[in-house]
């Protein structure tokens, strides 16, 4: 038992969103210090305005873990699953639980706090599903769920009375009605998330994610390509053979980056006409290659009704006024996904 004269520290899954903002709130109620964890993998987390802004707001600190590595194990090989998509929740959150043990001593902290909410989400948060996550994550007793915690079995944190059970909370369900009332109680303002959350819940990633893992390459020395389909154009010639085309500035840019640093030889680009940065990650046939000059010209300034200079990987080349509906079906040949 810690003595009582010693503050109790509680470490904090935090994803700068309001339940796990509220959940903290809840056990600070109670004089426990929490630090927040905020976990970044190849598809959530990382340094954010959102998170920031309500770390600042709850006067706690900050802290960023980076577990890209064991994550890319869990997406590619999930003890219980996947959900809609490629999203391994229970699995991910056992994951970070794990962690969160792992670094209790670290920072002095007894035991884990989490935003979940009973019912919230019916494959994920329902009471076997939380269940689940304890036992895979070997924390037990040791994970506090505040804002439910009511409705499951009694902590460690409660029954060494580091916390007092009766001022938690009984939330159930998906209405947020309760967490709005508290978030004005408590006068915090909650930001957007950027860039939608979990790549993994969203359907258009999942599948072109799902493309990489039936090729093989579902592996964390392939992970600037979980990158690359997020942030470009994907087409997929055959298996593991890929072409990627940039959709702005900053897909260009992430483009090249992964270019240079891949020592990618396939590069087509103009400097005559704002268009796409294009790069393969294999060698191409010449009917490859003229497809890709064809996907310059479709998704340039021109767009594809007027000639167009390209530089393909050194060499000036003309591209003619393309036949758009010809090359729409090409498109969908190479996007079979």
């Amino acid at each position: 038992m810690k003595d009582s004269m010693e503050k109790i520290k509680a470490l904090a899954l935090f994803s700068g969103g309001l339940d796990s903002a509220l959940a903290i709130k809840v056990v600070q109620e109670q004089g426990i210090e929490v630090i927040a964890l905020n976990f970044v993998s190849h598809f959530f987390g990382g340094k954010n305005e959102k998170a920031e802004s309500m770390a600042k707001q709850l006067g706690i600190r900050l802290e960023y873990i980076d577990f890209k590595k064991r994550h890319t194990l869990v997406v590619e090989d999930p003890v219980y699953g996947r959900g809609k998509n490629m999203n391994p929740c229970i699995d991910c959150h056992s994951l970070m639980f794990k962690i969160a043990g792992e670094l209790l001593e670290e920072y002095g902290a007894s035991f884990v706090i989490s935003g979940e909410v009973l019912g919230q989400r019916p494959m994920s948060q329902n009471s076997q599903a939380l269940e689940k996550v304890k036992k895979l994550s070997g924390m037990e007793d040791l994970v506090l769920r505040p804002l439910s915690a009511k409705l499951l079995p009694p902590s460690k944190a409660e029954v060494m009375g580091w916390v007092d059970r009766e001022k938690l909370l009984d939330i159930n369900g998906r209405s947020r009605q309760r967490q709005m009332e508290l978030m004005d109680f408590y006068g915090l303002v909650e930001y957007p998330s950027p860039g939608g959350g979990c790549l993994l819940t969203d359907p258009g990633y999942s599948n072109r994610l799902k493309v990489l893992e039936d090729d093989g390459l579902l592996k964390e020395e392939h992970a600037w390509l979980f990158k690359l389909i997020k942030e470009a154009r994907f087409f997929r010639f055959s298996k593991a053979r890929y072409l990627f085309v940039g959709r702005n500035k900053e897909s260009n840019d992430k483009i090249d980056e992964f270019r240079k640093e891949k020592n990618l030889n396939f590069y087509i680009y103009s400097s005559e006409v704002p268009g796409p940065h294009i790069i393969a990650n294999t060698n191409l046939t010449d009917e490859e290659i003229e497809f890709a000059k064809k996907l310059f010209s479709r998704y340039s300034k021109v767009k594809g009704n007027e000639k167009v200079i390209l530089n393909n990987s050194g060499k000036l080349e003309e591209v003619d006024v393309l036949d758009l509906k010809k090359l729409d079906e090409e498109i969908k040949k190479y996007q079979q996904f």
